[in-house]
């Protein structure tokens, strides 16, 4: 008997195999945060069938969620804001067995953390694309284990550009008159080909190697600081990357839309608001893939979801961010949107976001805008929208011949829509950027009219947004190639014959464009009127618009001169803003009398600080 009951116990120790525990995400979290539920995706051979336990001072399990795939377990980690921080093990238990141990930390929080303000429009943001910006590390370029080695001779391809790089060049980031840096993914897009642009991430908690490491991006967040420069990161909540890890093993059926098959977008984004949509229209724009290499997320999948958000604070947190720039943002799950914002903002009430939405209607992209009231009941939480009715205005203003229905006064009526955005200062505007033909490109080279399109970017309503290698008139094609509008920052990799940075090889063009831009926004972080102060326009006449920027007193005075002659500006027109003042160019200080007219020079940009 004895013998028998013996071998019984055997077969039951037998019976239960350790389990191998792959992934747990996120491996760590903070004492003190608002969001103090974590829920830990946890992967591994056959773990769904175990039950969590652990022992820490303040921190217990408060609930376990399994799916369809018996490799996930989901479980809830309930912190009290008096947990002990330090590293415990979670314990996975199979009839009374520890089939598997894994390690989880929780981490103090940097003090004032809560309360970090995001940038706004006393901001002027940076954009690069890390791939293309300079290559600081040789050593990381091809990486064993990763899809795609480099191949600088390859437009589409991965240039060896990384973290290094941009760290190195920070001082000219800020010298240039930028406060906040914007670097497309970061994140792993372990793809096959064109992975050099981010936003097919392969995993959501790493940092691509070909870049850098995770600890990495801190250093780069915190040297920006040291700079006055803030780190925005480029979120995408929409889709991964087909070759993500999860598409091997999908922690549920519903994961990915369209059961993890390849089905288009209809890119019907008006569908969202729209009255008369058919549901079936609107379900394919927000459930259809992207691409074929970018499956659709299902965010209605509560656990989804809440991976998502969880990802999204730990970033901010870890990396120390000041903004986050988020990526398709219509195409999800308009409820989870909200949800995620909200999230975001409860967490950090002065942080700063903005959201894509590439429509060039401005009805359609307010939808989006806190504040707004939408007769669809979405409540929207994001802070600011990328404005991209004002960009396309602009780009079109500056190459048509004016008329009555062309020209400057398209960006003059576009303007005047402000009054569908609950906050139109808060909008982040720009002239270009890493998905449109670069401003140079579309005015043809010349040069006057790229310097009246930044001088509207400086000076309009919102946050600009500026894209790397403009100041060195970085042209590319006219029609959209984004392997070539998203070139390499010449100095950015050693032999460059021309030096970005430094400014060897530049020709006299390219030290002018440099010269105007940095004085441009250096002028603009100085000039608090450009920040917050009213907009007034005056409709276009004759090829010149002129606008003002005022508070109080003072006011600061745009005049923008798009025709190819000099013109005489007749200035009793803005005798509410002129009369009695005195005026010094803004750029260089220089007095300038304020009579009857004003002498515009041909293809102009004139910027008057009114006394």
């Amino acid at each position: 008997m004895r013998l028998l009951l013996a071998c019984c116990l055997w077969l039951i120790t037998f019976a239960v195999p350790a389990a191998t525990i792959e992934r747990v995400e996120p491996g760590n979290w903070w004492v003190g945060m608002q969001h103090n539920r974590v829920e830990l995706l946890v992967h591994g051979n056959g773990i769904g069938t175990a039950t969590p336990r652990l022992v820490h001072a303040g921190v217990s399990i408060a609930g376990v969620h399994r799916t369809d795939n018996p490799n996930y377990l989901f479980v809830t980690v309930q912190l009290a804001g008096d947990a002990a921080p330090g590293v415990f093990d979670i314990e996975f238990v199979e009839a009374g067995k520890v089939v598997a141990t894994h390690p989880w930390r929780l981490d103090a929080r940097e003090p004032g953390s809560a309360q970090r303000r995001g940038f706004d429009a006393r901001d002027a943001i940076y954009l690069v694309t890390p791939d293309r910006f300079a290559n600081g590390d040789p050593s990381n370029d091809s990486v064993a284990g990763m899809a795609e080695a480099a191949d600088r001779a390859d437009p589409n391809g991965r240039h060896g550009g990384d973290i290094a790089g941009i760290r190195k060049h920070l001082d000219y980031i800020a010298g240039m008159g930028f406060t906040q840096l914007w670097p497309m993914p970061l994140l792993e897009n372990n793809q096959p080909r064109h992975s050099y642009h981010g936003y097919s991430i392969t995993d959501l908690y790493r940092t691509d190697p070909r870049l850098g490491s995770n600890e990495d991006v801190r250093a780069l967040s915190r040297e920006a600081q040291a700079r006055g420069v803030g780190l925005v990161m480029d979120v995408v909540l929409n889709h991964i990357g087909s070759h993500h890890w999860w598409m091997r093993d999908l922690p549920a059926k519903d994961w990915i839309s369209n059961r993890a098959t390849f089905t288009p977008t209809n890119h019907r984004r008006t569908s969202i608001q729209d009255p008369h949509a058919a549901p079936a229209d609107r379900q394919a724009f927000t459930d259809g893939w992207f691409v074929d290499t970018m499956p659709d997320l299902n965010q209605r999948n509560p656990q989804l979801a809440r991976y998502l958000i969880q990802n999204t604070l730990w970033w901010i947190e870890y990396a120390g961010l000041s903004g986050i720039r988020e990526d398709t943002f219509g195409y999800a799950d308009a409820g989870f949107l909200g949800d995620w914002a909200k999230a975001v903002l409860t967490e950090y009430p002065d942080f700063a976001m903005v959201g894509e939405e590439w429509s060039t209607n401005p009805a359609v992209v307010a939808h989006w805008q806190r504040g707004n009231r939408n007769a669809s009941g979405h409540v929207p939480h994001m802070p600011a929208m990328m404005d991209f009715p004002v960009h396309v205005a602009l780009r079109n203003a500056l190459v048509q011949p004016e008329g009555w229905e062309s020209g400057w006064i398209g960006l003059y009526e576009m303007l005047a829509n402000d009054f569908l955005y609950p906050d139109p200062g808060a909008l982040v505007v720009f002239a270009e950027n890493h998905d449109t033909p670069r401003l140079l490109a579309h005015v043809d080279g010349d040069l006057a009219l790229w310097k009246l399109g930044m001088a509207c970017l400086a000076t309009v309503r919102g946050t600009p947004q500026f894209y790397y290698g403009s100041e060195v008139l970085l042209r590319g094609p006219k029609q959209r190639n984004d392997g070539l509008l998203r070139a390499d920052m010449p100095g950015g990799w050693t032999g460059d014959a021309v030096d970005a940075f430094g400014g060897n090889g530049l020709s006299t063009a390219q030290r002018e464009a440099r010269a105007y831009t940095r004085a441009l926004f250096d002028w603009r972080k100085r000039t608090p009127l450009l920040h917050t102060g009213k907009l007034t326009h005056f409709a276009p006449v004759d090829g010149v618009y002129v606008y003002f920027r005022h508070a109080g007193p003072g006011s600061v005075m745009v005049a923008l001169n798009k025709s190819g002659r000099p013109a005489t500006l007749a200035l009793d027109r803005f005798e509410a803003f002129l009369q009695g003042h005195g005026a010094r160019e803004a750029l260089t200080g220089k007095p300038v009398a304020l009579g009857k007219a004003l002498e515009l020079p041909a293809k102009s940009a004139t910027l008057l600080e009114i006394l």
